[in-house]
Order: C-alpha cells, then sequence, then structure tokens
C-alpha cells in the first residue's frame, strides 16, 4: 500500500539525503533519474514542502546543494529575455494554441536532444548537487514531461534528477493530472512509494 502524501513527503529529505542517493547510480548502474508523483490537487502542498526543503538545505550542513527548477519559470524568462510574449499573445490569438505550442517548443529545441531545458540545468547544476524539476503541470501543453526526461538523461547525468510530478508514475508510464498519458519512460524510479 502507498503511503499518504504527507508520509512521502516527509521521506523525500532522508531519501536526498543517503550517500548511495547521491552517488547517481540506480540498481543496474544507471543515471539517477526519479520521480514524485502526486494528486494534481496537492500541487500547492508539495511546492510548499519543496520550498521548504530548499530553504532547509541553504541553512544545513548537507554535502550537497539543491537545486530547483520551475520549467514553467524557466521558460517564461526565455520567452521574456527573446522579447517574445506579446508575439505569442497575438500569436495565439490570430493562429490558436496549437500554432502556440508549436512555436514554443520549436523555439526552445524540443526536439534536439541538448535543447534550452537541458542547457539551463546543465549550467546551473553545481558539481555537489540535487536537481529538482518542478512546474511540470504549469507548462502543460507546451512542453510535455517525457521529453524533458528523455532529452535531459540524454546529456546530464552528473547528479540525480527529481521530477515532481502531478499525476501518477507506475514505473513504466506517466499520466498528467491522472488523465492525459504521455509517453511510456523506463529510466526513472519512484522516489518515495
Amino acid at each position: 500500500m502507498k503511503r499518504s502524501l504527507e508520509e512521502r513527503l516527509d521521506l523525500i529529505q532522508e531519501e536526498i539525503s543517503k550517500p548511495t542517493f547521491r552517488a547517481n547510480k540506480g540498481l543496474g548502474n544507471e543515471v539517477g533519474y526519479y520521480v514524485f508523483d502526486y494528486p494534481a490537487e496537492e500541487e500547492l502542498k508539495v511546492r510548499a514542502h519543496v520550498e521548504f526543503l530548499k530553504r532547509r538545505n541553504q541553512k544545513s550542513m548537507e554535502s550537497f546543494e539543491l537545486m530547483v527548477f520551475d520549467v514553467y519559470d524557466i521558460m517564461l524568462d526565455f520567452i521574456e529575455q527573446e522579447d517574445l510574449l506579446e508575439a505569442c499573445f497575438e500569436m495565439e490569438a490570430e493562429e490558436g494554441m496549437d500554432y502556440l505550442v508549436e512555436s514554443v517548443s520549436a523555439l526552445l529545441e524540443m526536439s534536439e536532444n541538448h535543447n534550452y531545458f537541458s542547457r539551463y540545468i546543465e549550467e546551473h547544476s553545481p558539481e555537489n548537487a540535487v536537481v529538482f524539476i518542478t512546474g511540470i503541470g504549469k507548462i502543460f501543453p507546451f512542453v510535455r514531461s517525457h521529453k524533458i526526461l528523455n532529452n535531459l538523461h540524454q546529456v546530464f547525468d552528473r547528479v540525480p534528477v527529481v521530477l515532481f510530478y502531478p499525476g501518477k508514475y507506475d514505473g513504466l508510464s506517466l499520466m498528467l493530472f491522472s488523465e492525459f498519458k504521455d509517453d511510456n519512460y523506463y529510466r526513472a524510479f519512484e522516489l518515495v512509494k
């Protein structure tokens, strides 16, 4: 039986503090990629706990730095840096949401292994880090989580990565908001069951 969300949240710090976790190798010597799934309606509770862990890590004597990357915020910052936010609003109004999603995906180079998110996370992650990826629900439908994980997995393997996922992960497939089936993703472990 799966633990309650509160119990699972309370176990995150213990799990990421283990030297074996930070050695970044799974059972078969795989790169350490993990998913922490949760009911989408508990998003605010999970965000608050991730922020708590980040503050706690800054004040602690842990031998690693906790890096939290909200992919939605990263996407918005990039669009604003490129001065394209107004153009995105106009594009949606004139061409529709599907066209905007395709355009933003192209801008972020999501069809490339070394896309904008991969480069950003790689460039902003120190050597002794644990990476948390958040914002998956907020960024939908612009970017799908399996795309982020697959692309990042190709180029980034020096520290463990935890994807906070508002939906279900059964070890084989991701289901965003417990409604939308994402492509199968086999390379991640459940962080806390």
